[in-house]
């Protein structure tokens, strides 16, 4: 970004497109909007930052500038359409040949925001058990213009069925620690075998969910496994931020917090609390299992997320932005597979000394698994 004022223009605005409320710009001066434009594609929130537009009420933005936000919008409301109407038709597909799945993450919680349709989407997950993913596998690969290697172990699946990237999911694979995985495996248990689902109405489809507790459990585990291995973006916190407060007043949260000192992540999750309250503008007192007793420990807490804030908007989303001027400028380097997974290494150690400040004892927890899982994949050659 070009200036700090334009930085904080830019959460101003997302706050305000994120709870839908009013906001004024005269306070941050000289505004290019061109440069929030750009930092909003970067981290996925256009249709927050355009929603966030309509609530300012003192210093309104010139046409142009509103002009560019309304065609990416327009754009994603059609690309969100068609996708819902896809998930329709391979959820009506699919339990037509007998396979049973639940939607995890994306189109499911993007119903939790004022505008489903400005929020931007990616990939479409299903959650299945052993027997119906192996099922899916089948039924699914034919339809696929592309199919990526299976990661067995994790039971993981990658299809393009065009223009859409569907992902199958037989577990909820994390590799950060035992921990997590064994708190994972019990989300699957309680989906599949105690029949603990939720449910949306997509169009005229019925599309199941994980229940409320374990949907906000494993959104968490998905940014915390972005952000130690190799970026996550403002979207996917901001989803978290939308569920949380969409089902505050449903969700058992003695539930989410036996599942976060079993997985030992309660750290992790009062300083992305911290984050969504200072940068989202998370209601503070509507943010579960963030007690802040002292000054000191609301200090302590506000730090950390603004370590992790700066991660954020230094790597982009999902990673996006960490690209080495000599991997993106010599051809060949970028072509040799060793020398790609030699930088993705080297980044993701250098990057897991920088989380050391933030969240040191977990960090070398899952150091271990984080790096022999990194080499496992490149000896696979994945």
């Amino acid at each position: 970004m070009k200036s700090d004022n334009n930085i904080a223009a830019f959460f101003a605005l997302l706050r305000a497109g994120l709870w839908e409320k009013k906001v004024q710009l005269v306070p941050f001066g000289e505004i290019d909007f061109s440069a929030l434009l750009d930092l909003a594609e970067e981290q996925s929130v256009v249709g927050l930052l355009a929603a966030g537009i309509e609530y300012v009420v003192d210093k309104k933005p010139q046409k142009k500038d509103v002009l560019q936000f309304i065609g990416r919008t327009v754009q994603l409301e059609q690309r969100n359409q068609a996708m819902n109407y896809f998930i329709g038709v391979m959820v009506e597909k699919m339990r037509e040949a007998g396979i049973y799945t639940l939607l995890v993450k994306g189109q499911g919680v993007a119903q939790c925001y004022e505008r489903p349709l400005w929020r931007s989407c990616g990939d479409v997950d299903f959650f299945l058990s052993d027997e119906n993913y192996e099922k899916a596998k089948e039924f699914l690969k034919p339809l696929a213009s592309s199919v990526e290697e299976e990661h067995v172990r994790e039971k993981h699946l990658g299809l393009s069925i065009d223009p859409w990237v569907v992902e199958l999911h037989g577990s909820l694979y994390s590799g950060l620690s035992s921990r997590v995985e064994k708190e994972l495996d019990d989300v699957y248990l309680d989906t599949f075998y105690r029949g603990n689902v939720r449910s949306w109405m997509n169009d005229k489809v019925l599309v199941f969910e994980l229940a409320v507790e374990n949907g906000v459990f494993y959104v968490f585990t998905h940014i915390l496994q972005h952000f130690y291995k190799g970026g996550i973006g403002l979207r996917q916190i901001c989803d978290w931020c939308r569920l949380l407060w969409t089902y505050r007043d449903k969700m058992n949260v003695s539930i989410l917090e036996r599942r976060l000192c079993r997985a030992g992540l309660m750290s992790e999750w009062k300083a992305f609390g911290a984050l969504a309250i200072e940068y989202l503008g998370f209601p503070k007192g509507s943010m579960p299992l963030l007690d802040v007793r002292s000054k000191k420990e609301d200090v302590r807490w506000r730090k950390k997320a603004d370590r992790i804030m700066e991660f954020i908007l230094k790597s982009g989303n999902m990673g996006h932005k960490r690209g080495s001027w000599l991997m993106e400028h010599d051809s060949w380097l970028s072509r040799q597979y060793v020398v790609r997974k030699a930088f993705s290494m080297f980044r993701r150690m250098g990057d897991l000394i920088n989380h050391a400040r933030i969240f040191p004892l977990d960090s070398l927890r899952f150091f271990p698994r984080i790096m022999f899982n990194g080499v496992r994949s490149a000896m696979k050659g994945e």
